[in-house]
């Protein structure tokens, strides 16, 4: 596992939000990205620079399930507003561990383990709790010839004290 800290920008997004459980949930992340692109689509926000990611603002394994939030967001230019359950907001910039994935769909939960297991523990960092963790989609897993998702774990980190 090839992991590299960086510092990221923030980074402006339209968001659709869902509160409570989601884990292994696929039919629902569909289901807000599809609300997302209906939105994007007519506004011509979607090309092939558009930046895709899901945003975590909890962690499963801790928090009460069903409070725990996701986003699902795509980056926007600044001068675009939101409307009805789509909101605006910019994500925090900062240091994150990012690491690079080609993964099948049911193997985001094992990945995100092993980050917070074993990468981690290891590193001389901590998780940063202030900032959300994200998933960066570099592909359309439906264009894949194998149906691999390509993505970028996002954990926001913090020199260990």
């Amino acid at each position: 596992m090839k992991v590299e800290v960086k510092n990221m920008p923030g980074i402006y997004v339209a968001a659709v939000s869902h509160i409570g459980p989601y884990k292994g949930d696929s039919e629902l992340f569909k289901g807000l990205f599809d609300k997302l692109v209906r939105w994007a689509a007519p506004k011509d926000l979607i090309n092939t620079n558009t930046i895709f990611l899901s945003v975590y603002f909890d962690d499963q394994g801790v928090d009460e399930k069903d409070r725990i939030t996701v986003r699902v967001c795509m980056r926007v230019p600044e001068n675009i507003k939101g409307e009805g359950d789509v909101n605006i907001m910019t994500l925090p910039g900062g240091k994150y561990a990012i690491a690079n994935f080609e993964l099948d769909a049911d193997e985001y939960e094992k990945v995100w383990d092993s980050l917070y297991s074993k990468w981690l523990p290891e590193s001389g960092y901590w998780r940063d709790v202030r900032r959300p963790s994200m998933e960066i989609y570099k592909n359309d897993p439906e264009k894949h010839p194998q149906k691999k998702h390509i993505v970028d774990i996002c954990i926001p980190v913090k020199a260990a004290q």
